[in-house]
């Protein structure tokens, strides 16, 4: 028998809590919505999946996110009048629940106040924030901060327990496990003071793939640990010094060194995914019991290992369809159209229906070979994380040490020389993909050509980009060193620049989506006026039906 470390003890006990939490209780009364009303308005909510695609389970936050930021921008219309802030709350959760992102007859009503004091909360930070709020900045910080709002809201309706265990069980070990190079800190890229937030901000990401309004909550709780439960002179605290903690975060979040602590803490997250899948499948405090006999341990990590393999194709199929819908539907439907009107209005050319075919399914297939191209795990891999799960589950009198240091210094000269190689291989393959396209659609006008070529480039590295993404969550338990031959070296040379121009443009893209904007002004709040009166128009014949006897 072998004796489990505090950590996982710690953690068996946080399970436990998490499943008590989700039994039923009794005699608690809960929210309830109208059936009818509530499938109407969960058919909306998927559409808006599409238009704003993003991880699968980052999609209920982001629709809090697109709620509260027109349920904020209503009380700024009333200068936050205490009238205006009242039903704030009441009205957001129960579109939430209309909306399919929580479960009806499940939340009690008690939720409600708790919603709207974090409402109060932050409307008192925004306008009790002292620095100058105009400007980019200050869109930038409003934004921040309606996203973090949402983070806290999320939580409290549906407390991530398990989640946030498992981060701080990954953070106690990999806080003993990683090292910082004393050249790092006498350089100045990082405080020694800042370690711990780069690994924490590293296990969010690796672990859970967790984005900037999560792990900008999950920072703040950090730094001020009883941010839930804020008495009035912490939240005047906070809201004194919000714009500069948000400057701090965001620097925190795009720190020079923040690549070398993600792929350590990517590399080694998939033992901690399998002790969190191994709690949730059994019974805690029967497994704690269990898992002191390392054989048993050993089996139940296998079974755990396969279970999430055998899910992980199609968790992949799945995100590169929505991926791909989104991107046609946001971006590529959009350009069409351009082309459309530019050879319709501006050329005075015909439509060429099969050229635009081809706009549409080149970008396709190419998404669907890189997914078919996804390598699964070896065999060996399997006992790499057998090992490394046995690992942190029980005591050790020393543990593994993963070192962060310096990058190799570069001359100037080579600095110039890559830069140099780097835009010849871009030339390179944007030459080769200008050329196939010359090769099957060069009798096109030039003008009409150049527009298609353009637009085609746009799709393709898009595409490539999302594909890319998708394709790196296929590695999730993979914990051996990737297999890399001279054809590997190859494609990263000549895609890196297509891969690199698609981030750019998904990343600008998100400032200006036109399709999400359109959604937000004209559709959104129409809809939900009409949700709400179709549910009260529900209730009312309701009501008459049962004075009829």
């Amino acid at each position: 028998m072998q004796e489990l470390s505090e950590a996982t003890k710690k953690l068996i006990l946080q399970y436990k809590l998490a499943y008590q939490r989700n039994l039923p209780k009794q005699g608690v009364t809960t929210i309830h919505v109208d059936e009818v009303a509530k499938k109407v308005a969960a058919f909306y909510e998927q559409i808006r999946t599409i238009v704003d695609w993003k991880e699968e389970h980052l999609m209920r936050r982001a629709a809090i996110i697109r709620k509260l930021k027109r349920k904020f921008f209503d009380l700024e219309l009333n200068n936050f009048s205490q009238t205006g802030t009242g039903n704030a709350a009441e009205s957001l959760v129960l579109e939430l629940i209309r909306g399919g992102h929580f479960p009806n007859d499940k939340i009690e009503e008690s939720k409600i106040n708790d919603v709207q004091k974090i409402i109060n909360k932050y409307v008192f930070i925004l306008k009790n924030n002292p620095e100058n709020k105009a400007g980019k900045a200050g869109l930038g910080f409003y934004n921040w901060l309606i996203e973090v709002a949402a983070c806290e809201i999320e939580e409290t309706l549906a407390p991530a327990i398990k989640e946030m265990a498992l981060i701080d069980y990954m953070f106690g070990s990999m806080k003993e496990k990683i090292k910082v190079s004393d050249k790092i800190f006498e350089s100045g890229l990082l405080k020694k003071e800042d370690a711990n937030i780069q690994i924490y901000i590293a296990i969010c990401q690796a672990l859970f793939k967790l984005d900037k309004p999560i792990i900008s909550y999950n920072l703040i709780k950090y730094e001020y640990p009883g941010w839930q439960r804020a008495d009035e002179q912490l939240i005047r605290k906070i809201s004194e010094n919000a714009f500069n903690i948000w400057l701090q975060i965001e620097k925190d979040l795009v720190s020079p060194l923040a690549n070398k602590f993600y792929y350590i803490c990517e590399k080694y997250d998939t033992p901690y995914l399998l002790m969190g899948d191994i709690l949730s499948m059994n019974d805690s405090a029967e497994t704690g019991k269990e898992i002191l006999d390392p054989s048993v341990l050993e089996s139940l990590i296998k079974d755990a290992y396969l279970k999430r393999l055998s899910t992980l194709k199609s968790r992949i199929s799945r995100a590169a369809i929505y991926s791909t819908i989104s991107i046609f539907v946001t971006k590529v439907l959009s350009l069409l159209l351009l082309e459309v009107l530019i050879e319709k209005y501006i050329l005075k050319e015909k439509i060429d229906w099969s050229l635009l075919s081809v706009d549409v399914l080149v970008p396709t297939i190419l998404m669907f070979l890189l997914v078919i191209s996804i390598r699964k795990p070896s065999k060996k891999n399997l006992n790499l994380v057998t090992v490394e799960t046995m690992k942190i589950a029980y005591k050790k009198e020393s543990a593994d040490t993963y070192e962060i240091k310096m990058s190799r210094k570069r001359g100037l000269v080579m600095k110039i020389f890559l830069s140099l190689m780097y835009v010849f291989s871009a030339v390179v393959t944007f030459g080769i993909i200008y050329f196939i396209f010359k090769y099957f659609f060069g009798s096109l006008p030039p003008t009409e050509f150049i527009t298609s070529f353009i637009i085609d480039i746009i799709f393709i590295a898009v595409i490539l980009f999302a594909g890319t993404a998708v394709a790196k969550r296929a590695q999730e338990l993979t914990m051996e060193e990737e297999r890399e031959d001279f054809l590997s070296f190859l494609s990263d040379v000549f895609f890196l620049p297509v891969q690199g121009l698609g981030r750019w443009i998904s990343m600008t893209w998100k400032q200006y989506n036109a399709l999400a904007a359109l959604f937000n002004a004209l559709i959104d709040m129409p809809f939900s006026v009409f949700i709400e009166f179709l549910e009260k128009w529900r209730y009312f014949i309701k009501e008459r039906k049962e004075e009829i006897r």
